[in-house]
């Protein structure tokens, strides 16, 4: 009985593995965004405390031109959650299904877009391709809907985000305009004779191509194994962390490493990693000697400092799409428009 249930449970794994997609099937791009489009808010994630954050996120929408429609269960809470699974996944369904909607934002991420995965109805979204964008726990979002549509996602900013110039721009300059962006830091030297913010570092130096991938490294390494991540062969793999001890950016980047994913990629970029701090009570690496233990031995050109993460000025990436990167001048250029 073990033994037939050990192989019940081998082929339902094979089944979820063999869903998602080669690396060299053609992706699928959502149509840019117009003036007077809706956006559907969604919330598949952590809970929304307060009625003013919506709020907040309809009245964003509103000023960048565009109509806000709010999912039905955005402001439902189970514990720390939006609602119940199954309807955070059917907010999510109903958006893509509604052809009014021409995009999907989240109001904020958390904690729980891995729970509604199940739920996801990945022909419907295949069938009504729209722009899909969040980051953070919207990581465990963004890439299995990829792995298993091709369709494009954007790791951007939210509706609780601080929406400044900055992400502003960006923003429209990949989902309204179409144009095929070249991300590099900002460069500005304050009262400091030298540049100190949004500095890089090159790992290793070098040009490199592939598609775009990754997110928020907690929430990517928590789904390795799932069968909802997209084929990493030749990838490009960004990644990005808040609150956690240097110790666990180490573990998560060992399971990356045990799991093959680092050894097929053909480039690295490490955005900010912000209040990952040594802890208390015993010695710690840093961060710099933990990118160089497990990105260096790979030999493939890598940067970290990338302006990507829980930071007020991040870049609007989009996941799936080839781009060109550079380690020694630190820059991420788009080699296709995102949207169509």
């Amino acid at each position: 009985m073990a033994g037939a249930t050990a192989a019940a449970t081998g082929a339902a794994a094979a089944r979820l593995l063999a869903q998602s997609r080669p690396a060299n099937a053609p992706v699928l791009k959502p149509p840019r965004l117009r003036p007077g489009d809706v956006v559907g808010l969604v919330q598949p994630a952590s809970s929304v405390f307060e009625s003013v954050t919506v709020q907040i996120a309809v009245e964003i929408v509103e000023a960048l031109g565009l109509k806000a429609k709010v999912a039905a269960h955005v402001s439902d809470r189970y514990g720390y959650l939006a609602g119940r699974d199954k309807d955070r996944a059917a907010d999510v369904n109903a958006m893509f299904a509604d052809p009014a909607v021409s995009a999907l934002i989240a109001v904020r991420g958390g904690w729980g877009c891995a729970r509604i995965l199940p739920y996801l109805d990945y022909g419907l979204i295949a069938r009504h391709p729209k722009i899909l964008a969040g980051y953070s726990d919207l990581t465990a979002l963004l890439l299995p809907v990829f792995a298993r549509t091709g369709l494009v996602t954007f790791h951007a900013p939210m509706g609780v985000s601080t929406w400044n110039t900055f992400k502003v721009d960006l923003l429209k300059r990949v989902l309204f305009e179409g144009e095929a962006v070249t991300f590099e830091n900002v460069r500005e030297v304050k009262d400091t004779l030298v540049q100190v913010d949004n500095r890089i570092q090159t790992i290793t130096p070098g040009v490199a191509r592939g598609r775009l991938l990754g997110g928020n490294l907690s929430v990517l390494a928590g789904i390795v194994g799932t069968g909802y991540l997209p084929d990493w062969s030749g990838a490009i793999l960004f990644v990005e962390e808040v609150d956690e001890a240097i110790y666990r950016v180490d573990r998560m980047l060992t399971q990356l490493k045990l799991a093959g994913i680092l050894d097929k990629l053909a480039g690295v970029v490490i955005g900010n990693c912000t209040r990952c701090e040594p802890g208390e009570g015993f010695g710690s690496l840093t961060l710099e000697e933990v990118f160089n233990d497990h990105i260096k031995p790979l030999k493939i050109p890598a940067w970290s400092g990338a302006m990507i993460g829980h930071i007020e000025r991040q870049f609007t990436l989009p996941e799936g799409i080839e781009v060109e990167i550079d380690a020694s001048k630190g820059s991420i250029r788009m080699l296709e428009p995102a949207v169509r």
